[in-house]
């Protein structure tokens, strides 16, 4: 849901009305229901797991999201133990000097990211 409220709000030239607020309003959701979980626990699992692994970075996209994280005191909390963590400190210190180059509006580079389907794909090819 992250992922697609940051493609319509960033990336999708049109601005869909519908399609930005149907997913930021979803995110919104979303950060609610770890809100709530996170309420009585340290992290999204009860331990530090997987879980808390896999939404660290699209909350360090909240801004993006349509989000604002303050609104929700105990992801804030949440987000900010788990960024002082020093292996997602490393991760999220790497840069990698390409991607800050790539320009979206380039049609090559939308041709790639954007309306790509499956090729012929055979069990024959394996």
């Amino acid at each position: 849901m992250a992922g697609q409220a940051v493609h319509f709000r960033r990336y999708e030239p049109r601005q869909i009305a519908y399609a930005i607020a149907r997913y930021t309003d979803e995110v919104n959701r979303l950060y609610g229901v770890m809100n709530s979980r996170l309420a009585n626990r340290e992290f999204l699992a009860g331990r530090y797991s997987i879980a808390d692994m896999a939404c660290i970075g699209w909350v360090r996209l909240a801004e993006r999201q349509g989000q604002d994280v303050a609104q929700f005191p105990h992801l804030k909390r949440w987000f900010e133990t788990v960024r002082a963590r020093d292996a997602v400190k490393r991760a999220f210190a790497i840069r990698i000097p390409a991607a800050s180059a790539v320009d979206m509006r380039d049609p090559k580079v939308r041709a790639v990211l954007f309306g790509q389907r499956a090729r012929g794909f055979s069990p024959a090819d394996e």
